[in-house]
């Protein structure tokens, strides 16, 4: 959901590894000066969209609006790269609220585990045996057998990740939606996934462990043989982000639709 703009002050700059995040990094500093993240207003990263997700992660709950800048490859989540203006593009961005998903695991060695998701929480077949899984919305069985690769749940903001290259559906970023997509999907071949409510809480059983483990991965953990997740967006987290006027994320999903 969005937010109110907010009033920026002292800037952090913080980098990727590549030499153009570094360098820009160093230039910007020159150029504004620059704080330690724990003393910032507002955090500018730059690099590309795997750096952005791990800075949403890193500044959760903290209050600090994430400014994202491309140094990287895809930038979906960033904003386009420039040194002058800083300031003004600060005072003017679009900022949003996002809520990530959490995800509660339990391991065959009776571990469990808990992680975050800003993009999606992801299930995978750890060998050479396809994934077989029960899904349950609710506590209510939706699907007593999925057979493949494995079986995602997408937020809106990672609906053009992975989500949208295992053909699930685009989500616009305020939609109150999650998608649930199958990965290459054996059995039900023709099953293409779900649009679900983001109040809900999908569980997902792991059946004959033994035989065919599973991995899940939220955006970058992940926990080996799971037995057993369950994934609700937690409305108590959250990240801020922004994007330029005119460049906001809702225009990207809209122009993401339309590519051909």
């Amino acid at each position: 959901m969005a937010i109110e703009p907010v009033q920026h002050g002292a800037i952090a700059f913080i980098a990727s590894t590549t030499a153009d995040a570094t360098e820009a990094q160093a230039r910007l500093t020159k150029l504004y000066g620059g704080v330690d993240p724990e003393a910032a207003d507002i955090i500018v990263a730059l690099g590309g969209d795997g750096f952005m997700l791990q800075t949403l992660h890193r500044f959760m709950n903290s209050g600090k609006p994430i400014y994202g800048m491309n140094r990287g490859s895809v930038g979906f989540l960033m904003n386009e790269f420039r040194e002058d203006g800083l300031r003004e593009r600060l005072a003017a961005a679009v900022p949003s609220t996002l809520h990530p998903l959490r995800m509660d695991a339990h391991d065959a060695m009776g571990n469990e585990h808990r992680a975050f998701a800003i993009n999606e929480v992801s299930l995978f077949r750890q060998s050479y045996q396809t994934a077989k899984l029960r899904i349950s919305i609710d506590q209510q069985v939706r699907l007593e057998e999925l057979i493949g690769d494995g079986v995602l749940v997408s937020t809106p903001a990672g609906s053009t990740a992975y989500n949208l290259s295992a053909h699930g559906p685009i989500l616009p970023i305020h939609a109150p939606l999650l998608a649930l997509t199958p990965i290459s999907a054996f059995r039900p071949r023709h099953w293409r996934g779900a649009l679900i409510p983001d109040r809900v809480t999908v569980s997902i059983d792991v059946l004959e462990p033994e035989k065919r483990p599973v991995n899940a991965v939220a955006d970058h953990t992940e926990i080996k043989s799971v037995l057993k997740i369950a994934i609700k967006q937690d409305r108590r987290a959250k990240s801020l982000i922004l994007f330029d006027p005119g460049h906001s994320w809702d225009d990207r999903i809209l122009a993401e639709q339309f590519r051909y």
